[in-house]
């Protein structure tokens, strides 16, 4: 846990009635609504009833959950208590008790393997003097490509890639289980998430190797998997993955390849269970489903 002194402000302004509801009342904000949670600049982030100093802008990473994620907090801001759901853990102001969300642990977004939850409304930001807006520690792409675990496995021995997990992605259930999607009605495609270290590996070159390690050619099915929730598609989570996406197709389509993938923005992603994670190097007797056919190459 990050230490560092806590600064508060007792002249903070009163919150207005959708604050009230999140911090007061608990509520949470639709994802993707709040002005901070792409937010990515140097300074700290307070919280908006008391003004105590809860994160430092380094411990803030790119989650694609639709809400600002923290993977630490500054030592003592941050109380845990259990959620009335009995389920999640809810996190509040050590100050003031006000609601900020919720903390999850085991996602592996990052190496410290948490993520703090938060809603922008319970937050305010406070630019350092140098005023310099920083990169994110991490990036993430989505991959879907046939059976996740061989997916997974090639893309998790990338140097450069933090973590690969095998998840569902792209339909309307939420919270799907396996057993769900694999009935094809779930609309969910069995993917992979990489969280990797931009400045080690670019999204050009996981995207090249998802290509070759999977049939793009291939409609709604990989091999002898066959279904929707085993289709070829790809979530980009901005205008530059989206365009790398399409340079990439069109390099295919020009070496003769007739690719099928979907190029879809980046939506929910549920983390499959846990005994899929790892799946081939739990099982390294287990023939891989995948293979790399060098599709670039003329």
């Amino acid at each position: 846990m990050a230490t560092n002194d806590r600064k508060s402000d007792a002249n903070m302004q009163p919150l207005t009635a959708e604050e009230r509801r999140i911090i007061i009342d608990k509520g949470t904000e639709p994802p993707f609504t709040g002005e901070l949670w792409d937010h990515f600049a140097s300074g700290a982030y307070a919280c908006r009833q008391c003004g105590a100093e809860l994160y430092k802008s380094h411990q803030k990473f790119h989650s694609e959950c639709g809400w600002p994620s923290f993977d630490d907090e500054i030592t003592g801001a941050v109380r845990r208590e259990s959620d009335a759901d009995g389920r999640r853990t809810e996190i509040l102001c050590a100050a003031c008790g006000g609601h900020l969300g919720h903390v999850f642990e085991g996602e592996r977004l990052t190496d410290k393997n948490v993520r703090h939850c938060v809603n922008s409304a319970s937050l305010v930001f406070r630019q350092a003097d140098n005023d310099a807006t920083i990169q994110p520690k991490t990036d993430e792409a989505i991959f879907a490509g046939g059976c996740f675990w061989g997916v997974e496995h090639f893309l998790a021995e990338l140097p450069g890639v933090i973590s690969a997990t095998s998840g569902y992605c792209g339909g309307q259930t939420e919270e799907p289980t396996y057993e769900q999607v694999c009935t094809g009605r779930t609309g969910h495609a069995e993917a992979v998430r990489v969280v990797f270290d931009p400045h080690t590996i670019s999204y050009e070159k996981l995207a090249r190797l998802f290509f070759e390690i999977h049939d793009p050619t291939q409609l709604n099915r990989q091999g002898l998997d066959v279904g929707d929730q085993y289709r070829s598609a790809l979530f980009y989570r901005d205008d530059q993955q989206k365009r790398i996406a399409e340079k990439l197709i069109a390099e295919l389509r020009a070496n003769g390849y007739q690719v099928v993938t979907q190029l879809q923005p980046a939506p929910q992603f549920y983390p499959a269970e846990d005994y899929h994670q790892d799946y081939l190097a739990k099982h390294p007797s287990r023939p891989a489903c995948h293979r790399r056919i060098r599709r670039f190459e003329k």
